[in-house]
């Protein structure tokens, strides 16, 4: 048993030493702070511009199919989606950095915003058709006997029904998209893990940064969970209303 006891003082000691080397020493801690700032900013602007987008979306799609208008919209919706979801998000990045504004002179957090939004609206708009087309046509026909527009009756009735239903999937896309930005790296950007590789090449110690970063990661997908979930009861409990 003392044997045992000596040997978990001894990792301790050791994983203090190596914490302090990443987290203390110089005041390293703000390179990590910097990093989850830039990795929120991103995250939360991407997860805004791809509901936008995939809201605008998915409307024109399901708008086609029900009343078979915006034929053009539609097809360029179809293009956008099968573009967008067949190539890889680190080339997306890339293309739009390098490519896309090269020549523009815009912050690089801005162009991975819109990147990584862009790319989010692609999925978000699929996960937006589904909810919707799975709501009974009938609450459609029933809003307009009613009196109500397409657009009264899409805004008011179908769409709050179908959010309900595909919270669980959109918060899967929230976090496939937080954990997506570690590598946007790949940019002039200073995310969390771009600040964890920045620490290892100062200490030559890649423990510590990196158990920083992934727990980091960790504690944000929980607290994105707990989030919606609280969200999602409490939209139930209005239904039991």
């Amino acid at each position: 048993m003392n044997k045992l006891a000596a040997f978990f003082q001894a990792i301790w000691a050791e994983l203090q030493t190596v914490f302090e080397l990443a987290l203390v020493e110089d005041d390293r801690w703000l390179q990590i702070l910097r990093g989850l700032g830039n990795t929120l900013i991103i995250t939360l602007g991407a997860i805004a511009l791809g509901l936008v987008i995939g809201l605008l979306v998915a409307v024109v799609r399901v708008s086609h199919a029900y009343t078979g208008k915006l034929k053009v919209l539609d097809r360029i919706c179809s293009v956008y989606l099968t573009i967008i979801r067949g190539i890889p998000m680190m080339v997306l990045l890339l293309i739009t950095y390098y490519i896309i504004f090269a020549s523009v002179n815009i912050s690089t957090l801005l162009i991975a915003v819109i990147a990584f939004g862009i790319n989010s609206g692609a999925y978000t708009a699929e996960v937006f058709r589904s909810g919707i087309m799975a709501v009974d046509r009938g609450q459609m026909e029933a809003g307009r006997s009613l009196g109500l527009s397409y657009t009264s009756t899409m805004w008011y009735v179908i769409l709050p029904q179908a959010v309900k239903n595909i919270l669980p999937a959109m918060l899967n896309e929230f976090i496939a998209l937080f954990k997506e930005t570690a590598i946007v790296g790949y940019i002039p950007v200073q995310d969390l893990t771009k600040a964890a590789f920045i620490i290892i090449g100062i200490t030559y110690e890649p423990i510590g940064p990196l158990l920083i970063t992934a727990f980091i990661y960790l504690l944000g997908v929980i607290l994105l969970t707990a989030l919606m979930s609280a969200l999602e009861r409490r939209m139930r409990a209005g239904d039991k209303r």
